[in-house]
């Protein structure tokens, strides 16, 4: 399955496992190089720059092939320190980065000169239009479904995807909803040049997650994810639980404030459901793919499986619709 996504960035099938805050760790991303597929190192899940060297040095040793870095620019109090994240990215030789949130212009002369290609994540037409104008090699498009932030103008990927296919010339990936063989063919569908999976990453054996977790994706259906931030114009899509409705209720009383949901919603929280397992003692995320997850695969015998379903679906279910309306 050869796309224009897979050609320019030099693997094998048209999957990524976009960056996902304390998930994706040098043994998931090593794991889904091997596949054959794009993983990303989480720049932010390391605690400093200096980390960060030593997590990619980390997955080298694991990988021979190629995997990328996220950088996620978000607006902050106190910002993490962004150029010593990008300098540590560059001197390691790292040469696909995706970044999302805030728009990369300024980061984006620094890679090019490296020569490394970027991917950037948009949840709109308007801002990954944007983003291909400032020189970007590629988009990753969110739709409405998608685990985290998926924007405002609550577009599901349906629309969203053809949408920004029909007015980028750089290659589209499909994002948010999407965890098996029948969402990566309706993508290629749609126009896009591959898809990029989170929460199906993230409930897999390498996933570094605790177990708990990823049994809880596995019960959970398609229904079992909150919105919270509405009312702050930052939507997040996170899993169902005591703290996720907690903050719902506060912000459906009506002039909530940030400084009311604070405590509930601090990063510190959510990385301890990720590592103990305590799926009550914060929020995480999770997409509403979760209902089209019902196991925990290795990484590889996923990616074989969706591949290779779709180009079942491809060479034969198609193309028998295809030969019996001639």
């Amino acid at each position: 399955m050869r796309t224009r996504f897979t050609e320019a960035f030099g693997v094998e099938h048209p999957i990524v496992q976009g960056g996902m805050m304390w998930v994706g760790r040098a043994e998931l991303v090593a794991a889904v190089a091997n596949s054959g597929a794009l993983g990303f190192i989480t720049a932010l899940t390391q605690p400093t720059p200096e980390d960060l060297v030593k997590e990619i040095a980390r997955c080298r040793d694991l990988t021979d092939k190629p995997f990328g870095v996220n950088l996620t620019i978000l607006p902050s109090i106190t910002p993490p320190p962004y150029a010593e994240y990008r300098q540590a990215i560059v001197e390691s030789g790292i040469t696909i980065v995706e970044t999302a949130g805030s728009n990369p212009v300024d980061h984006l002369p620094h890679f090019k000169d490296a020569g490394v290609k970027v991917i950037h994540k948009c949840t709109s037409v308007r801002h990954a239009i944007k983003a291909e104008r400032t020189g970007v090699d590629a988009v990753s498009i969110d739709g409405f479904e998608c685990a985290g932030h998926p924007g405002e103008d609550d577009v599901p990927g349906l629309v969203l995807i053809p949408a920004a296919t029909a007015q980028l010339r750089i290659p589209v990936i499909a994002s948010g909803g999407i965890a098996d063989a029948r969402g990566l063919v309706a993508a290629l569908a749609l126009g896009a040049e591959g898809v990029n999976m989170g929460t199906r990453f993230m409930c897999t054996q390498e996933s570094p997650v605790a177990d708990e977790v990823k049994r809880q994706i596995v019960a959970n259906s398609e229904l079992d994810t909150k919105l919270i931030f509405r009312t702050l114009r930052n939507t997040a899509r996170v899993a169902t639980n005591a703290v996720s409705r907690e903050v719902v209720d506060i912000e459906a009383r009506g002039n909530a404030t940030f400084e009311d949901i604070r405590e509930l919603v601090a990063g510190a929280r959510g990385r301890k459901v990720f590592e103990d397992g305590d799926l009550d003692a914060g929020i995480w995320t999770a997409g509403q793919c979760q209902g089209l997850i019902d196991d925990v695969p290795t990484v590889g015998e996923m990616v074989s499986r969706m591949v290779a379903e779709a180009e079942e679906i491809i060479a034969r279910r198609l193309a028998s619709i295809t030969g019996a309306t001639r």
